[in-house]
This record gives C-alpha cells, structure tokens and sequence, in this order.
C-alpha cells in the first residue's frame, strides 16, 4: 500500500509519523510519501491532505498541478482524508470567510464548512469525542483554528458532533475531520482511513 500526503504546507511530518503508526499496527506493509508534485501521486492507494492554513494549501494545489490530479483520483475511486484545513479543501461550499479569500474548494463532499467555527489560535483546545465509527471508547481530539462543518447532503453522512456543531463526515470514501488526529498517540482515525483504502 502507498499513502501519498499534500506536503505542501500544513502538520505533514505528524501525519507521516502517525500513518506508519498506523500501518504498523494494522500489520500493512506500505510505504507513505511526502507529496508535492502531481507525479508523486502515481499508483498511490490513499491521500490525506492535512491541517494548515486552508487558502495556501488550495492555491498551493492548483500552482503544482496537484488540484486537478487530486480531482482526478477521487473521481477514480481513490480515498482521501482531510484534516482540519483538509476538510474545508474537500468541500463543496464554505462561507463568507472562505469565498473573500478565494479559497480554491475540491468540491468533492457533500458538504458546506465554516472557517474558524470555534475561535482563533489562542482558542485551541482538546476535547474527548464520541465517533461510533472508531468504537465504543472516547477519541481525544485537538482542534486547532478548527472549522466546522454547516450542513450536510446527498450521500454525506456524519460522523461525529461537538457542542451541536458536525465536526467529523464520511461520504462514501473521503473522509474529512475538522481537528488534527495527527498530534495525538490515538491511530484509530489513520487506521479507519487505511482500512478504506483497502477495501
């Protein structure tokens, strides 16, 4: 198996290391590569787009030719994670913040996002969260500048809350959560988004 993540900005380092955490947990031989050209992407099984500044990472895509390439594979079946900065580059529609700054949207969920859903940097907090996808026990999640997500449609399905607002959503296979599942020791979300990318 090949995980390929969008290196262009953003906590990639953490997600390398938390992937092959992941990987070594679930017993998969693979390999997890630093992305930041569109050939890099070439027969990978999986992508995951980090946490960062959201406006960068999207201009940043379409500037190396890796928005379209992206666009390409999930068309094609390939799964794709996004986190924090990532879930709002995979969504159909975002609010007033994201089209003043022109934010460059995948448009591939079902879903419509707003920036900065719960406070600015200062604002970060850690909290446990209930996701049935991931079993019965708690899953401590960081957010950071988070997003959140407004509403959901078509074949989006969420998958988890917190304090009313959808913070996590799965339609079909894109996956996308607004905290970082990086900056914690719990594999469980890397290893759920690696299980899809088996199927």
């Amino acid at each position: 198996m090949k995980i390929g993540i969008i290196g262009l900005q953003g906590a990639v380092s953490e997600h390398l290391e938390a992937t092959k955490r992941a990987m070594q947990k679930l017993g998969i031989e693979s390999e997890v590569v630093w992305v930041d050209s569109p050939e890099q992407l070439e027969r990978v099984d999986g992508i995951i787009i980090p946490g960062g500044e959201s406006t960068t990472i999207g201009k940043l895509m379409l500037r190396t030719g890796l928005f379209e390439r992206v666009k390409q594979l999930a068309a094609g079946g390939t799964p794709i994670l996004g986190t924090c900065a990532g879930l709002i580059v995979l969504a159909k529609r975002g609010d007033e913040q994201v089209m003043r700054t022109e934010q460059p949207l995948l448009g591939l969920m079902d879903i419509s996002v707003i920036r900065n859903a719960f406070g600015r940097q200062r604002e970060s907090f850690e909290v446990d969260l209930e996701i049935p996808a991931l079993g019965e026990r708690f899953y401590s999640a960081v957010f950071i500048r988070a997003p959140a997500v407004e509403e959901v449609w078509g074949d989006a399905q969420i998958l988890a809350k917190f304090q009313g607002k959808i913070v996590a959503v799965q339609q079909g296979k894109l996956l996308a959560v607004a905290f970082h599942p990086e900056l914690t020791p719990d594999t469980r979300l890397h290893e759920y988004f690696l299980q899809m990318c088996q199927r």
